[in-house]
């Protein structure tokens, strides 16, 4: 479920809509120090174009020169890094052995009908027997695992991971080009018409309406993140009363440790907020990296979302006191 599954398969629609053939290579395990990891994929087609990486170029051009060349007509799985001559040939990092499936992937209505899924924030278990063109693909249950289990190879797709960044000021504006970069579909939303009207980064459309209708109308599952950064309580706020009683995985609100604490006690005693519900706001948001700017401070709170997006107990916010000049 990584978030550049989409790109990969609307990649591979292109080059079977120009008459080429596609072969779809996955990262099935890895030993030692991976830089990708498992279910990644690369797509290879017949005139040598490529979308996606699964070592992080240490063997993408090999991978490339070997299936424009000679593409798969049935999964089967090869091995990187097994010698030590490969592991220096290959350039693989600290040793990293990497296992991969790689398929003809050339139907279609199999790929579109990945792409539809996708872009409508559903999850994808997708098997596929190896050795022969067995595939079959359904909704994903929590029990399904990446993997190779015996003879048979499951991945799973899923939608892309996704920001709604709440306040287009300077702050707004480096979260959504950073968070771009890194892969995460961007929303925007601000209900201040000056802010509306000054917002520089056509690429990025502003939501209409107020955060906290907009949050409530939206499909919000465990791979959306919500960050308030408008530093306007009363659109903060207003995002907040929509966010936290929502399935985002992370919801965060910039402000100084007293203005958070000030806002904890709101949400409580004004809306009825249990502790369980407040305890999950993110405030003062971002890590402790000394920021000061509001790229700096971008670049805090983009941290801190990747680090709970990848599992990773983030530093702790105590010392963070980036945001602790910052009071409404």
């Amino acid at each position: 479920m990584q978030g550049s599954q989409l790109d990969v398969l609307q990649g591979c629609l292109k080059a079977l809509n120009e008459g080429q053939k596609v072969t779809l290579v996955s990262v099935a395990k890895t030993w030692g120090t991976s830089p990708r990891p498992v279910g990644s994929l690369l797509a290879v087609t017949s005139n040598g174009q490529f979308y996606g990486s699964v070592s992080g170029g240490c063997i993408e051009e090999d991978l490339i020169e070997r299936l424009t060349e000679n593409p798969c007509d049935k999964p089967q799985l090869i091995m990187y890094g097994e010698t030590e001559q490969q592991r220096h040939h290959f350039g693989l990092p600290c040793g990293g052995v990497l296992q991969l499936i790689i398929e003809p992937f050339n139907d279609k209505a199999t790929v579109t009908g990945l792409i539809k899924q996708i872009q409508g924030r559903n999850a994808v278990s997708r098997c596929v027997e190896l050795n022969t063109l067995n595939s079959q693909q359904s909704k994903w249950q929590s029990k399904d695992e990446i993997g190779l289990e015996g003879n048979t190879w499951r991945n799973v797709f899923g939608p892309t991971w996704r920001l709604l960044i709440v306040g287009a000021g300077e702050t707004g504006q480096f979260l959504a080009q950073m968070a771009q970069g890194l892969g995460y579909e961007v929303l925007i939303s601000d209900p201040r018409p000056d802010y509306r009207n000054n917002w520089p980064l056509p690429q990025f459309s502003l939501l209409e309406g107020f955060p906290d209708d907009i949050i409530s109308a939206m499909k919000i599952d465990d791979r959306t993140a919500i960050v308030a950064v408008a530093h306007d309580p009363k659109v903060d706020d207003m995002a907040l009363l929509s966010a936290l009683r929502s399935d985002a995985f992370y919801v965060g609100a910039l402000g100084s440790k007293q203005n958070n604490h000030n806002r904890r006690e709101r949400l409580k005693q004004h809306f009825g907020f249990s502790p369980k519900e407040v305890a999950r706001l993110h405030g003062p948001v971002g890590i402790y990296i000394g920021s000061k700017t509001p790229a700096e401070i971008a670049l805090s709170i983009l941290a801190e979302i990747t680090a709970i997006k990848n599992g990773v107990t983030p530093a702790s916010r105590s010392q963070n006191i980036s945001q602790s000049a910052c009071t409404v």
